[in-house]
């Protein structure tokens, strides 16, 4: 692979470890110059490389994509290039998300409206277009359509299926926000979803932080990243983030981190000798040399269950002695692969149920299972013995439910209210040591790296975004509790040959 060489290079850069062709990317970037009347610098070209490449089998080789750098450095024409393309020669529907600023989802409508209406060639294929605040969108007459939305917990609703999620200005994405929106990739075969942001903001950007680490990690997956900063960052052999200090009046780190400046574009080095002067050396750090806020400080692990009563509760060959309630979770890990959890209680016994030898799904031999194509043919085969499976309402495994009642498997919504009693009442019960597991590993993990969201009137609830680990596990056996103790259906057996 004969990756674009960027100037200045990138302080963070992963590459999709499966990348085999750079054809499409290149054509993307052809068509948006001749479009735009434009020219993408040579930073510029390896986003888009890094976003578009696709592995042997066609697929996009990064499910996840992530890029940092200080403002005004072009990432808006970076993403333009992705998504004109995805909607001119690949009809895709794709969700376009900002922070809660309208008049910046108007103005990126505008910005593609402006290439989509700049030439006859692709004015002819627009179909219509929506301007309504808050509503924005492009509907192509190939099929393809864009919607600009603002990150709300309802933002995404409505949506049923997207090719392509886009979180602009990551570093204020919310959990909240994200749940929203994430649970509408899952319908689709190739998704990938698109990150990009500023510098980290205390208290704000802890979702943005997962992101980050996930490139300094050893092992980021199926994953691409792009990172131009002035910080030297680092995860250490604890895990731990370390941040060198950052000489915000080092001129030659704002070439460093700014491809802009680099390339010529915008007001040069008199521009940033003044907004130095205007912000002061901190400020200016954070807005124009992407020095991000540390992370959360609670990232060590076990801050919502307690270690020493999860280990209490541990009996390793324990069986329930009552019928079971089971529940779904849906999660993308820190990989960013999906996996699908199916979770077993009867009020004391905690369960994450493993497949039969033999089970036909390719899980077979794991505790939970990778992707969500095993789920409802596995829950049809075993519909008489889960009785009634519970799913929260809202979250990402609840897009499987048209498809799971289809074929006849029962389901019970489960409000995020409900959730958090559930998340709440597992927290009691590993203090209480009433509750008992037999110490699988996912289950430990997910125990382990859960953290909590608060929901109001002093509740809380896993949080499953914010969490640095797969929660899956953890989430599903909750629920799978919270309706034990709270009217179990007595045709809910126990999958023995799952145990």
């Amino acid at each position: 692979m004969n990756w674009q060489h960027a100037e200045p290079a990138p302080a963070i850069l992963v590459l999709p470890p499966a990348a085999a062709s750079l054809d499409e990317a290149h054509a993307a970037i052809e068509l948006w110059e001749h479009y735009s009347r434009k020219r993408l610098d040579l930073t510029q070209r390896l986003v888009v490389e890094v976003t578009m490449a696709q592995a042997s089998d066609g697929q996009w080789a990064a499910a996840t994509t992530g890029r940092e750098m200080p403002r005004q450095n072009g990432k808006g024409d970076e993403i333009e290039v992705v998504e004109l393309w995805g909607l001119v020669q690949r009809a895709e529907a794709i969700m376009h998300t900002v922070h809660d600023a309208v008049l910046l989802a108007s103005q990126t409508q505008q910005r593609m409206l402006g290439v989509l209406e700049g030439h006859p060639d692709l004015r002819r294929k627009v179909k219509r277009k929506w301007l309504g605040t808050g509503q924005q969108m492009i509907e192509m007459r190939n099929g393809g359509i864009i919607w600009y939305r603002t990150r709300t917990g309802g933002g995404g609703r409505g949506v049923d299926d997207i090719d392509r999620l886009v979180v602009d200005e990551a570093q204020h994405a919310q959990e909240e926000h994200l749940a929203a929106v994430s649970p509408t990739l899952f319908a689709n075969p190739n998704p990938q979803m698109n990150a990009m942001g500023t510098a980290g903001l205390e208290g704000k950007s802890a979702w943005w932080w997962t992101m980050r680490k996930r490139a300094l990690g050893p092992d980021p997956g199926a994953f691409g990243y792009v990172g131009h900063t002035a910080e030297n960052v680092r995860v250490d052999e604890s895990g731990r983030v370390v941040q060198e200090p950052v000489d915000a009046e080092d001129r030659s780190l704002w070439l460093r981190s700014n491809p802009a400046l680099h390339a010529g574009r915008g007001g040069g080095m008199a521009f940033f000798e003044e907004q130095l002067r205007r912000l002061g050396p901190q400020s200016f750090a954070q807005e124009h040399m992407c020095v991000w806020d540390p992370p959360p400080a609670d990232e060590g692990g076990w801050e919502t269950i307690n270690e020493g009563g999860w280990k209490l509760c541990q009996l390793v060959g324990h069986t329930p002695a009552g019928d079971l309630r089971y529940s779904l979770e849906v999660d993308t890990n820190a990989r960013g692969e999906t996996w699908a959890s199916i979770g077993a209680s009867d009020g004391t016994h905690l369960e994450v149920v493993t497949p039969a030898p033999g089970e036909e799904f390719a899980g077979a031999g794991v505790q939970y299972g990778p992707g969500t194509g095993w789920v409802v043919p596995v829950c049809a085969r075993r519909k008489d013995e889960i009785g009634e499976l519970l799913i929260v309402k809202g979250s990402a495994a609840s897009a499987l439910v048209p498809d799971l009642e289809a074929a006849g498997v029962k389901v019970r919504l489960v409000t995020m209210d409900e959730f958090a009693d559930a998340s709440m009442q597992l927290d009691r019960a590993v203090l209480d040591a009433t509750v008992r597991h037999i110490g699988q590993r996912q289950l430990n993990a997910a125990a382990a790296s859960v953290k909590p969201k608060a929901v109001g009137d002093g509740k809380w609830r896993f949080s499953r975004t914010a969490s640095t680990g797969d929660v899956g596990p953890v989430c599903a056996v909750a629920v799978a509790r919270w309706g034990a103790l709270h009217g179990a259906s007595t045709e809910a057996q126990f999958f023995g040959a799952w145990a």
